[in-house]
């Protein structure tokens, strides 16, 4: 769980940890890391020659990095409440994956070359404020089917009935550099939401010199984390038919479909056998940990201190309205045309 509370914590715990190791000698364990298809963000950028030219400001409209869970805090409120949304996922889980998408290539393929790339591209990272982010705390469904989605946040016993913990968030963040000036990157989590889901949704911007009379949209990179690890490519083509009329459809990698023999092995299984292995390309160093808090902590001090009170949301809902309309705002494009269609074996 989180490395410390803020930047001081953090840089506390990190010396007394440095007193009695050496860097090569600590694997700070960020589960995410693990998993199949944060591990393969980088094969897909550096070993496909067709994304490089396209991976810029000049192509991308925004990024998006999203973790959705379907259930609350379910009787684990009281350790949840000291935490809160955005250190127990955002700080730590969703921005290492930002630092996958956004980084430049490394040197090598070494844990060391990557792990500067990754430091680099939080050093060009502004601090968050509260004009970054949308709060929200989930509400009971009146109607919901179940006994948990019956009772909101502060109606869970292990939770304080006073409680302005945030159980969603929304930030903005931006990467001031040559590549990505410009380009938002939304990372968004939250518990008691309409689905599970975690991925990556890179959208590109929109045809230039549009002939086909606005039937365009935008296309979209999707990577899939979890459930169901898939790669798709959302894209416009001819609807079958007499008729020139267009629809959106994708390219599409279901890992299921593609590689129906295949066991992936649990992200904690990966990380032990690198820790015995000696490998730390998956692990956060104490310079990246340091970065990440730097950007996170003037926020978490700014809530805290003013005592922000989250937007309410009905459980099982997509969250707040005011974060679509946040990402709206700053770029990102919604049709609500398009729903991909998961394999008759993929996981719900």
């Amino acid at each position: 769980k989180p490395f410390g509370r803020d930047y001081e914590s953090s840089e506390t715990l990190s010396k007394h940890l440095s007193s009695l190791f050496i860097e090569s000698q600590i694997y700070r364990i960020d589960h995410y890391l693990g998993k199949e298809m944060v591990q393969n963000l980088m094969s897909l950028r550096f070993a496909n020659r067709i994304f490089g030219p396209v991976w810029n400001r000049e192509n991308i409209a925004s990024i998006q990095v999203s973790f959705k869970e379907p259930f609350g805090t379910a009787g684990r409120g009281g350790y949840f409440d000291n935490f809160g949304i955005i250190r127990d996922v955002m700080q730590n889980h969703l921005l290492q994956i930002l630092t996958l998408v956004a980084m430049e290539k490394p040197v090598s393929a070494s844990a060391e070359d990557i792990r500067d790339e990754k430091v680099k591209v939080l050093r060009c990272m502004q601090t968050l404020t509260l004009d970054d982010v949308v709060l929200g705390q989930y509400i009971a469904d009146p109607n919901g089917k179940t006994d948990d989605s019956r009772q909101s946040y502060v109606q869970d016993p292990t939770v304080p009935k006073d409680s302005l913990t945030a159980t969603f968030c929304l930030a903005k963040c931006t990467i001031n550099n040559e590549r990505w000036d410009g380009v938002p990157f939304f990372l968004r989590c939250g518990k008691a939401l309409n689905e599970r889901k975690t991925e990556v949704r890179i959208q590109f911007r929109d045809v230039a010199g549009d002939i086909f009379q606005g039937q365009c949209r935008r296309n979209e990179l999707v990577i899939r984390v979890q459930p169901g690890e898939a790669v798709y490519i959302k894209m416009m083509t001819k609807e079958p038919g007499m008729t020139f009329h267009l629809e959106e459809t994708e390219l599409d990698l279901t890992y299921r479909s593609r590689y129906k023999d295949i066991v992936l092995p649990d992200a904690y299984e990966r990380l032990i056998l690198d820790v015995f292995s000696g490998s730390q390309m998956h692990f956060v160093r104490t310079d990246e940990l340091r970065e990440a808090w730097r950007i996170f902590t003037p926020l978490l001090n700014e809530i805290e201190t003013k005592k922000v009170i989250p937007l309410p949301y009905i459980y099982g809902s997509r969250g707040p309205k005011q974060a679509d309309d946040f990402c709206i705002a700053h770029g990102f494009r919604f049709y609500g045309t398009y729903k991909w269609e998961k394999p008759d074996n993929e996981p719900q």
